[in-house]
């Protein structure tokens, strides 16, 4: 279901503020389901909570033309509520449109939202639906908001308004400040380049391939800016001597290459080609390597069909969409044929991955659909996926024979045992495959398989064990995708100090044999000891993973080293106590710690994938029982805690020049720490609520409630000082900031209120009683 955005009163409004036409047709966005929007209980009214939750990430000018106020107005009731001082955002809101639509996605409808991100619907649309899954990421629904427009506060409201503030100050010890680190501030200083750093030459390497995403770059369409704003020359060269050999982004074909057979495709491809050509240079000043990432060829709408010559390219429907097969020659010519206008317009692309099953539709197999396809039904699955990316690599090395190509085997036979793909794969592709794949774990004595995104369980697992082998024996080079700084387990840092377990992996796949390693998903990329360590492994004979950590800590902690060992150690001690699970990693609130909202009445909205997490405790905690699950994390947050209090004293202890980087380790295992702690408060929490709810005469749950409320506070508060001072904490480059400073001083007042409504329950049932 999409809604129409038709131009009745806000065609002005929307033309006026984002200067184009609306004349003549409708806008598409989706809509999805519409349910009721969550209500903002703790706010005075929806004015407000506008006002607070997007004060100084977007112009004020810009929140006026929202509200339909004057900017005067606005900075009046922010500072009525007690938020500090406007300052003009430094960024452009295309850094920060994510975080802008998830926070108001409960607050405003389509129509005001366009104005706040200043996009047009069209380019809301595309984003949705191709920033690594944006729509899904936020539930795949738009609840049903109504027009929140600025009015006078009535008096009722001005007393709220006035108690809200002395609440925010109560719980501050003062009046809340900006913080001392402006939001992607650190977009800053990775950009600098240290002249004084000598540049790497490439060495021969067990590790080929070493290749990253940048730690915030655009997902959807990065080419279609300025390709500085995706990797400037300071992030490179720190990715460089971090380890990596190469960088990657996400690309759509159709919009990096003249149409072809399809005339309508390749608008704007000019302009990419140019970004990424001036990309692949100066990347290579660095000694890195351009990957794109080919997810081909995307699924079409009906009426794509429509163009005579197209009846028999149509594949297998799913949704609105349609497959564009792959078993019409035509197709795969397209295929080639643009890859290779690609690589010769682009000399010097270090080369493609491939993934031919993934979420998104693509060849008529790759959502295990194609016997639904007269074509693809007659023919075997595993030759149907080979013949894909033989396309592919045909029109690579048509045009660049020692460009590299990489067939990822995500999804295959839903993720399943696929050696029968390898064998068909042409010769001179590499396998690559999550290292971690169906490795059995036990934590807290729940047995479990890791499918991906774990940094806590040391791969490899049995899967790409297997498919190396096979790759092996067909003879082909086999790469590893691993997640060496961070991952879904939590992401809102931009590395965990977890170093025991990323040494032991890469000990593993050194001893594997494994030729290449792709460093991480979206998220990870940041230049961090993690991604330095696979190349303490390319000595031989190959060291142990116990020097090359005492290695390390000599030459980041030098006098410290030991301490920060120890902290090492029991921070992936630790981790290893994490329940991981699927389910865990992409619907728990470990992205938002204490910054996730608590409710004292179910929401009934469903967590979505690293998007928000609600209340849905049965999704958060996967397979393993609300107890035990609690337990886990309360054992990961003593552990951090205690491995972030080891790496302060090893910060205090190295010398003043090594100081600031090993503060980060001790700060970003103490998030870990707090994030974990609030997961297992909000989880009890829940279960606290849903009884007490069911029984409203005990008042043992609801002591309990308060005490979880109360720490919660504490935890914000803890959080909150942190975040002050470093502005990657919350952030992740395809989610941009899960939360900010408001959000954590939003929390402890809405917990506040919480804490007053239960005292008054148990003061009334009390005297009652």
């Amino acid at each position: 279901m999409k809604q129409k955005v038709w131009r009745g009163w806000v065609v002005s409004l929307l033309g006026m503020c984002m200067g184009i036409s609306l004349s003549g047709e409708e806008l598409v966005l989706p809509e999805g389901s519409t349910p009721k929007p969550l209500e903002c209980t703790a706010f005075p009214n929806k004015v407000c909570a506008v006002v607070w939750r997007n004060w100084n990430l977007v112009e004020v000018e810009t929140l006026a033309e929202v509200l339909r106020t004057t900017p005067e107005e606005v900075t009046r009731l922010a500072e009525s509520l007690g938020l500090p001082p406007y300052c003009k955002p430094p960024w452009k809101t295309s850094q920060i449109y994510i975080t802008l639509l998830r926070r108001n996605w409960h607050l405003l409808p389509y129509e005001q939202l366009l104005t706040l991100v200043d996009m047009s619907a069209e380019k809301l649309a595309f984003h949705l639906q191709e920033d690594d899954f944006l729509f899904i990421k936020l539930g795949s629904l738009k609840p049903k908001c109504e027009p929140v427009f600025f009015v006078p506060q009535t008096r009722q409201e001005l007393g709220e308004v006035q108690k809200w503030r002395e609440t925010v100050e109560t719980l501050l010890d003062g009046k809340m400040k900006l913080d001392t680190v402006p939001r992607l501030a650190f977009v800053e200083d990775l950009t600098q380049v240290d002249a004084a750093v000598p540049q790497e030459k490439e060495v021969p390497s067990r590790f080929q391939i070493r290749y990253a995403y940048s730690y915030f770059a655009m997902f959807g369409d990065p080419l279609a800016d300025d390709d500085a704003v995706l990797y400037p020359d300071g992030l490179l060269q720190k990715l460089r001597q971090a380890g990596a050999n190469g960088v990657w982004l996400h690309v759509v074909l159709r919009d990096l290459a003249p149409g072809g057979i399809f005339p309508e495709w390749g608008a704007g491809h000019e302009k990419r080609i140019a970004n990424l050509r001036k990309l692949v240079e100066r990347a290579e000043q660095f000694g890195i390597r351009i990957y794109l990432y080919i997810n081909e060829p995307r699924a079409v709408e009906a009426d794509f069909f429509n163009v005579p010559g197209r009846e028999t390219m149509k594949g297998v429907q799913r949704g609105s969409h349609y497959s564009l097969c792959t078993s019409n020659p035509a197709v795969r010519q397209w295929l080639s044929d643009s890859l290779a206008y690609l690589f010769r317009e682009v000399p010097g692309l270090g080369g493609i991955f491939t993934i031919t099953a993934s979420e998104n539709q693509t060849n008529c197999a790759s959502h295990g659909l194609q016997a639904q396809c007269p074509r693809c039904s007659k023919r075997d699955y595993a030759e149907i996926l080979a013949e894909v990316n033989a396309a592919m690599e045909e029109g690579v090395h048509r045009s660049a024979p020692d460009a590299k190509v990489l067939v990822w085997d995500w999804g295959w036979h839903g993720h399943g045992l696929a050696t029968d793909v390898i064998t068909k794969l042409p010769k001179n592709v590499w396998l690559m495959t999550v290292s971690e794949w169906g490795l059995p774990i036990q934590r807290g004595g729940i047995p479990a398989k890791v499918g991906e995104y774990s940094l806590s369980a040391v791969g490899p697992g049995p899967r790409a064990v297997q498919h190396w082998e096979a790759a092996r024996q067909a003879g082909l080079k086999t790469a590893a995708k691993v997640q060496l700084g961070t991952s879904w387990e939590i992401a809102s840092v931009p590395y965990v100090p977890a170093l025991d377990l990323v040494a032991r992996h890469c000990h593993r796949l050194a001893s594997s044999g494994v030729d290449g390693l792709m460093l991480g998903w979206s998220l990870g990329g940041y230049p961090s000891p993690n991604l330095s360590l696979p190349r303490y492994f390319d000595r031989t004979p190959l060291p142990s993973v116990e020097e090359v950590l005492d290695e390390m800590a000599r030459l980041r902690f030098g006098k410290g080293a030991a301490q920060a060992r120890a902290g090492w150690t029991q921070v992936s001690t630790a981790y290893e106590e994490y329940p991981f699970h699927i389910s865990v990693v992409y619907t728990a609130p470990i992205q938002m710690g204490p910054a996730n909202p608590l409710y004292l009445h179910p929401t009934g909205y469903r967590a979505t994938m690293v998007g928000i997490p609600y209340d849905d405790l049965n999704a958060w905690r996967g397979v393993y029982p609300p107890e035990v699950w609690i337990a886990q994390f309360r054992k990961v947050s003593r552990g951090m805690l205690t491995g972030a209090a080891l790496l302060k004293e090893a910060a205090l202890a190295a010398d003043v020049s090594q100081r600031s980087e090993g503060e980060k380790d001790a700060r970003y295992a103490e998030v870990v720490g707090l994030h974990a702690a609030s997961v297992a408060n909000q989880a009890e929490f829940i279960l606290l609520r849903d009884a007490w709810q069911k029984s409203e005469s005990q008042k043992e749950p609801v002591l309990r409630m308060i005490e979880l409320l109360q720490d919660e506070i504490w935890l914000a508060r803890q959080e909150l000082a942190l975040v002050q001072q470093d502005a990657t904490i919350g952030f992740e480059s395809t989610n941009h900031y899960w939360f900010v400073s408001q959000d954590l001083v939003e929390k402890m007042v809405s917990c506040r209120k919480m804490i007053a409504e239960l005292e008054a329950w148990l003061k009334k049932n009390t005297d009652e009683g």
